[in-house]
């Protein structure tokens, strides 16, 4: 092959790589008459940026032993810091599509210390990283789908049970559920 027919070959496949990729279908009529704006139709999604609210700042504070919680992150996990006689971190994180196997075995292979528990009559497992004691998580199965982890991680001294707080948590918001 000549370097004129390589050149000239090169560039029909680059032609009908271009062709191609801009001619696929789209089921989307707004893509079909060329208005896509590329706005999103978030009311397919059940409770978007709505799970931050599922408890109020009082609420959490309260459940973890706090007096006033401050919404620090709002968006794919939910984050407070709890001010009482230390600070305390809370995350909240809701997988839609989450597995609760797949949560645990994960949990496990990163070393932390699992135990199966129920909340309100809900599958669950608390998850304890030995290098952290204080810090707590509690994983359950979600009353509509999916699954729920809250995180609490107080910094200083903490006295007691550390997985009361995420226990205390998810009750409330299996309460709230049912």
């Amino acid at each position: 092959m000549t370097r004129h027919a390589a050149r000239a070959a090169a560039l029909l496949v680059a032609l009908l790589l271009i062709l191609t990729g801009c001619s696929r279908h789209h089921d989307d009529p707004a893509a079909q008459d060329g208005t896509v704006t590329g706005d999103v139709d978030t009311s397919k999604f059940d409770g978007l940026l709505r799970e931050c609210e599922v408890l109020t700042p009082s609420e959490i504070a309260t459940a973890v032993g706090g007096q006033a919680a401050d919404q620090v992150f709002h968006g794919a996990i939910c984050r407070w810091v709890v001010q009482g006689a230390g600070a305390i971190d809370v995350t909240l994180d809701w997988f839609e599509w989450g597995d609760f196997n797949l949560e645990k075995d994960t949990a496990k292979r990163l070393g932390y210390e699992t135990e199966n528990v129920q909340i309100k009559s809900s599958a669950a497992f608390t998850a304890r990283d030995p290098k952290r004691p204080e810090m707590c998580g509690v994983t359950a199965k979600s009353p509509s789908r999916g699954i729920l982890s809250w995180w609490v991680e107080p910094h200083g001294s903490p006295s007691g049970d550390p997985c009361a707080g995420p226990t205390k948590l998810m009750e409330m918001v299996m309460d709230a559920a049912y």
